[in-house]
């Protein structure tokens, strides 16, 4: 982003992000949505508060509508699934208000989706395959299987 004009300042946490947005409120925002303490829409919300015309957009590697309009609702431009290149960031973060950004050019497969779901859920339980099978409403031992392929590309 740097290459792009941008002024780069990074956060790991919610804590770190939400301190430099108090210190100077970005006008441009790229949000993961998972952080080490916590979550992403926490630092939308604060950056909203602080400056109503930041262009913030969210990145997740678990996308979901839920997340998505909530994002929005918080003042998030654009919620984007990763993988994702600087050049779909930089055009979300510049796109107009009312403009729509094209479709990306390499979109995660159905099967992709699916497979960073039931690792996401697993890894919130903890690595625990009877409880993650619980949550899924799929028997333990398929979980088991699917665990133990490799991921789909």
């Amino acid at each position: 982003m740097e290459t792009r004009g941008f002024i780069v300042t990074s956060a790991d946490t919610v804590a770190e992000a939400l301190a430099a947005v108090r210190a100077a409120p970005p006008a441009y925002a790229v949000v993961d949505m998972r952080l080490g303490d916590g979550n992403g829409l926490d630092v939308v919300s604060a950056i909203r508060e602080k400056r109503e015309d930041a262009r913030t957009i969210i990145l997740t590697g678990y996308g979901n509508i839920a997340t998505a309009v909530t994002a929005v609702k918080l003042g998030a431009v654009d919620y984007l699934a990763k993988p994702i290149d600087a050049d779909d960031v930089t055009a979300a973060l510049l796109a107009n208000g009312g403009a729509v950004a094209p479709p990306p050019e390499n979109p995660m497969s159905a099967d992709r989706v699916r497979w960073e779901h039931i690792q996401r859920i697993y890894e919130m339980c903890n690595r625990n395959v009877s409880e993650t099978a619980r949550r899924l409403n799929m028997h333990r031992r398929t979980l088991q299987r699917i665990l133990a392929k490799r991921a789909p590309r």
